[in-house]
């Protein structure tokens, strides 16, 4: 199995999130779900500015074997995209936790963040 980074959290449909301070996240696709989706090939990107609910399918990953939606895992404003991925989707099988980040959020409620699993916890999951 691939490293789960300590550092982060996750949701349980396999977005993690990076807590960047001042109440704002990074959020991505674990590394177990790039390596189930297989070589990426298209990434489609939430729309600046948008207010999402955690739980909301907000952005589409699609690899050669199928299209996954990504859910926001906490519910905020959508600050900025990896526009990168655009042109490299591969970048997500590559580096799903650096380079392989999708977008970022401004949390409605920070404190929601600890609602997450921590790394063990989606260990045990997956």
């Amino acid at each position: 199995m691939s490293a789960i980074p300590e550092s982060l959290r996750y949701s349980a449909s396999h977005e993690w999130v990076r807590d960047l301070g001042n109440g704002v996240v990074a959020v991505g696709i674990s590394d177990h779900a790039q390596a189930q989706l297989g070589d990426i090939v298209f990434v489609e990107l939430p729309e600046l500015g948008s207010k999402v609910k955690a739980g909301d399918a907000i952005a589409v990953v699609e690899s050669v074997k199928a299209a996954s939606d990504i859910y926001s895992p906490l519910s905020g404003t959508i600050l900025a995209c990896n526009e990168a991925l655009t042109d490299k989707p591969e970048r997500l099988n590559e580096d799903a936790y650096d380079a392989g980040w999708l977008f970022q959020l401004q949390l409605e409620d920070a404190s929601a963040l600890n609602d997450l699993l921590t790394a063990d916890q989606y260990a045990a999951q997956i």
